[in-house]
């Protein structure tokens, strides 16, 4: 599986480009932690390549198949998609919201049927949280539910996943959690890209990293090649330094003493 990021660009109608000329790829068993100052179009980067919005120049292939061409469902079929914020229109329990990920699968008018809710039961327990399936989704902690997201996406059974800010509302127990969530997937050969506004992130993912700077210039690369100092104070403005923690045999990004 490939999804072949060629020459995009994206402006607002009347206005200037939010970025332009973004070339990469994704394949199975593959982390990409897509980096990058507020308002810069991480999310709308993601956006394009999850089909919801389109580009302004470029293409985007999958499997040597133009998205442009390609049928809402058929898309749907091979890239899910997480997003930051989920609100619930409906008191659905958990199990009836992790099924209407099988909708790309479903034909006109038809409901789930036994397969369908095994295929949810099976996405739920990927996840380990099996326990939440009769719960109401909007009773569940903010955890909780991104969690039980990612298993509906799961329920679709794509060949990668996009995930908008997976951690951006948890608490710190449950950031580390979803990042260990995200290697698993990709050792069960999910392709995963993320936005996330922590370079920290990206260094325990120890993937790839498609990154904007303030003046909107696009870098892509294994961690090691592209989060440098030099770049990373560029993304951010700030000191930023990387510390080699031996004991934990790990890299980290951290800020000097305010």
């Amino acid at each position: 599986m490939e999804i072949a990021i060629t020459q995009v660009s994206y402006a607002y109608k009347g206005c200037k480009e939010l970025f332009n000329n973004v070339s990469f790829s994704i394949k199975s068993g593959q982390i990409i932690c897509i980096l990058g100052p507020n308002g810069i179009g991480k999310t709308t980067l993601l956006n394009c390549i999850a089909n919801l919005t389109l580009p302004s120049q470029g293409h985007i292939v999958i499997d040597g198949h133009d998205m442009k061409r390609m049928l809402p469902q058929e898309v749907a079929k091979a890239i899910g998609f997480v997003p930051q914020i989920i609100e619930a229109s409906f008191d659905y329990e958990v199990l009836e919201y992790v099924v209407t990920g099988c909708a790309p699968r479903l034909g006109t008018f038809e409901r789930p049927k036994e397969q369908h809710y095994l295929v949810a039961k099976n996405a739920l327990a990927q996840m380990g949280i099996s326990h939440l399936s009769h719960k109401a989704y909007t009773e569940i902690s903010g955890g909780e539910r991104q969690q039980v997201s990612i298993a509906r996406a799961l329920a679709q059974q794509p060949k990668v996943i996009l995930m908008d800010e997976p951690t951006a509302h948890l608490d710190y127990g449950n950031q580390i959690k979803v990042l260990k969530i995200i290697k698993r997937m990709a050792a069960e050969r999910y392709g995963v890209v993320l936005t996330t506004h922590n370079p920290d992130q990206a260094l325990l993912l120890k993937g790839k990293v498609a990154a904007f700077n303030k003046k909107g210039e696009f870098s892509f690369g294994d961690y090691k090649e592209v989060l440098n100092e030099t770049f990373l104070r560029s993304i951010y403005g700030i000191d930023l330094h990387l510390c080699d923690i031996e004991e934990l045999d790990r890299i980290a990004c951290v800020a000097p003493k305010l």
